[in-house]
């Protein structure tokens, strides 16, 4: 009898509510509103739905996410590998790729003063450098947070790793994908209030066809451009244009497909599920992390401002010629805040179709946001320090420029 006790109480003790915390209870709450949102009101259910499962899991066995260092056998948790895949920056990576692979680029080209308008709404980002360390974070936290300000979840946790931020790699990413999931909800007061109903029924021009070899020729000179202005750029613009490279090049249809289908979901799954588990209430409930998402909003509203404020010099530049809507999309949050462009000029005027014009900034802040995120990793040495320091510890480092270094034999 006295062994069927015994047994019974370590079951008992074994449940999670004897290791629950008011604040796991506090995330675990918050985990379900995420559900509620993305399966009631459709908020981007593709990004919030993985991330709120992960924060429902770490909040109720913590140990789901225990490094394997930590771990008495030696074995981390399930959700622990899939976040090394995020601190090694693949999983963003992968998804540049998908998200090349699903995006045709025909109205940037089309129309190259969209990357103006793409340019224009990194402003937030600057703004959330600025204000995070005003807010006393160190230089490279701060380049970590900022880029939540571009709405780009993948770079978001791709800069966190590179510049070794890894304590807050889950506040930064959660603010990041969260608002890109809340653009519908954000975006359209800061563009009603920034445009007249005037001009929010301006009609653009159609946009003039883009030929095939356009198509293929722009993923591969924006690769050569830009990776050899900022290298460090390379893991996320070199990924983007080979995706888009599968879906122009017309020949690789199984390539293309994988990318933007199947990979690309798995590569969601993976990323939503560990981003949602590096919030346990012991990491995620402080005042880092409060801090982090007012920068957040703040800065996004910034990006979001910027890009319609441009968007209304462009249109006074233009004649009339650019509905300044069409600036809001400058964030890199792909393709829904093409969308909310979309919609917001449809209910001043059902006729306006702004999307494909929308795409064209959409696009160029993807590239933008990249572009920032490599700058960060130039201004802080991230990686071509460490290539120095390679060379110099094999005897080889003679004062010469990496480039130098890049051009010796191995």
């Amino acid at each position: 009898m006295e062994y069927i006790t015994t047994t019974l109480g370590n079951l008992v003790h074994q449940t999670a509510f004897f290791s629950l915390t008011w604040g796991n209870v506090v995330m675990i709450a918050v985990a379900c509103v995420f559900l509620y949102l993305a399966i009631r009101h459709g908020f981007e259910p593709l990004l919030l739905v993985p991330i709120a499962f992960g924060m429902l899991l770490v909040n109720i066995y913590p140990d789901i996410m225990l490094h394997a260092e930590d771990a008495a056998n030696g074995t981390g948790g399930l959700l622990y590998y899939f976040y090394k895949l995020d601190e090694w920056s693949i999983l963003p990576s992968l998804i540049f790729m998908g998200v090349g692979a699903m995006t045709d680029f025909g109205p940037l080209i089309a129309n190259p003063k969209s990357f103006l308008l793409g340019a224009s709404a990194q402003f937030g980002i600057f703004a959330a450098y600025l204000g995070a360390m005003a807010m006393g974070f160190s230089d490279k936290a701060a380049a970590a947070i900022s880029i939540i300000g571009g709405a780009d979840g993948p770079t978001s946790i791709f800069l966190a790793g590179k510049l070794q931020q890894t304590a807050l790699l889950g506040p930064i990413a959660v603010a990041a994908y969260s608002y890109m999931s809340l653009v519908p909800i954000i975006q359209p007061p800061i563009m009603k209030l920034l445009t007249t109903e005037k001009e929010r029924k301006i009609k653009m021009e159609q946009l003039r066809p883009v030929s095939k070899l356009e198509k293929i020729l722009f993923p591969v000179i924006v690769t050569i451009v830009v990776c050899v202005i900022l290298p460090t750029t390379a893991p996320l613009v070199g990924m983007l244009m080979l995706g888009n490279l599968f879906r122009e090049s017309g020949v690789v249809r199984q390539l293309t497909e994988t990318a933007s289908n199947a990979m690309m979901y798995i590569v969601v799954i993976l990323l939503g599920t560990s981003v949602g588990a590096t919030t346990s209430a012991e990491a995620f409930l402080n005042m880092d992390t409060i801090k982090i998402v007012i920068l957040g909003l703040i800065a996004f509203a910034f990006g979001t401002a910027a890009g319609v404020l441009f968007g209304k010099l462009m249109c006074v530049a233009t004649h009339g010629k650019v509905n300044p809507l069409i600036g809001s999309a400058g964030v890199s949050a792909v393709p829904m805040a093409a969308r909310v462009s979309q919609k917001v000029g449809a209910e001043a005027d059902p006729t306006n179709f702004l999307l494909m014009h929308a795409m064209g900034p959409n696009v160029a802040g993807v590239i933008g946001t990249a572009v920032a995120a490599g700058t960060f990793m130039a201004i802080f040495g991230v990686g071509i320090k460490r290539y120095i320091i390679r060379r110099k510890e094999n005897g080889r480092y003679n004062k010469k420029t990496c480039r130098d270094y890049r051009n010796d034999p191995a």
